[in-house]
């Protein structure tokens, strides 16, 4: 799973998405970054968890930035618009539900 989603990195101009695990409720997704790409802004209409599993990134939200190390967490408010830019190769896995 890993390694797949590191080989389509290779080539990407955007951060790599890939959900890994989707049940009725919860969902898991994966989101690899190369330095400097940005998770444009965006909402979520559930509770949501980044954790940063390699790497290091700025989670934006309002006025508000957050810089994340490695294993830091963040819980995302629902209707609140973030983004998440990555400082440096990043991998995050994203917690819903």
């Amino acid at each position: 799973m890993f390694k797949d989603i590191l080989e389509k990195l290779e080539n990407a101009v955007n951060p790599v998405v890939q959900v890994v695990q989707n049940t009725s409720c919860s969902k898991v997704i994966v989101i690899a970054f190369k330095k400097g790409m940005v998770l444009k802004e965006h909402k979520t209409d559930v509770t949501a968890k980044l954790l940063v599993i390699k790497g290091n990134v700025i989670y934006k939200e309002e006025s508000q930035h957050t810089e994340l190390f490695l294993y830091d967490e963040k819980d995302i408010p629902v209707t609140v618009l973030h983004s998440v830019e990555a400082i440096e190769d990043s991998l995050c896995l994203l917690f819903k539900g």
